[in-house]
């Protein structure tokens, strides 16, 4: 049983929240190198689309005579030069973040858009006990940003009884829609317009480090998830 009064589920954001990301400086370089121009534009319709989605907008940003999974599959290939000098990381904290979700007795769940394998049992699997014994790990690139998947249709609750914690603007966004929780961790590299975007989109909560995620702050957005207030003007 939940120490909160609302919030019965967590769920973390893999690349960016309990991982590094790996993810937008590649799609940065290798929509500059491809003579594109990196702007919110190109950032919001590539990254975290799914993947045939972000290839064709990749494409189209670059003028590239390619189809999606050309796209798609050259930039797998840049990004796996990418990882020779900055692997993928579990995220200083996490360990910490996951302890005081255990401390409020919260089921948490990790999600990205690669499958469980890649994502969780290769980076994450050392840290398991924390996650949900059942459901660990949602994989989302078909249903991105799967917010509603994950709520409803994969753990049954209503909406205001889970809190996504993501650096991408567009969950921010889907999770004001449907009346979830959320707290941000607007990714922060110099070519990012996360953290602007959520301001906009109204995130009340952000953080620049996972370890100020801590009871303090659950708790106040669970009482703002049980008043209706967690969103302002929804």
């Amino acid at each position: 049983m939940s120490k909160l009064d609302k919030i019965r589920l967590v769920a973390l954001d893999s690349d960016g929240v309990v991982l590094n990301d790996t993810y937008s400086p590649v799609i940065e370089s290798f929509v500059t190198m491809h003579g594109g121009a990196y702007t919110a534009h190109v950032e919001r319709h590539v990254w975290g689309s799914p993947q045939l989605a972000a290839g064709q907008n990749m494409a189209l940003a670059c003028k590239l005579p390619w189809t999606a999974k050309e796209t798609i599959a050259a930039f797998f290939a840049h990004r796996e030069e990418y990882l020779r000098t900055h692997p993928v990381e579990v995220t200083e904290g996490v360990e910490e973040l996951l302890a005081t979700l255990r401390e409020v007795d919260v089921r948490v769940v990790c999600y990205g858009g690669r499958n469980r394998e890649y994502t969780f049992d290769r980076y994450l699997g050392h840290l398991a006990g924390y996650f949900d014994a059942e459901i660990p790990y949602v994989d989302v690139n078909d249903v991105r940003p799967g917010t509603k998947e994950i709520v409803r249709d994969i753990f049954g609750y209503e909406f205001d009884e889970v809190v996504f914690v993501d650096d991408i603007n567009r969950v921010a966004e889907v999770t004001r829609a449907l009346g979830a929780g959320f707290i941000g961790v607007p990714a922060s590299m110099p070519h990012n317009f996360q953290r602007e975007e959520m301001v906009a989109t109204g995130v009340r909560h952000l953080v620049d480090d996972i370890r100020k995620i801590d009871v303090d702050l659950l708790r106040t957005v669970d009482q703002e998830l049980a008043a209706g207030t967690h969103w302002s003007g929804r």
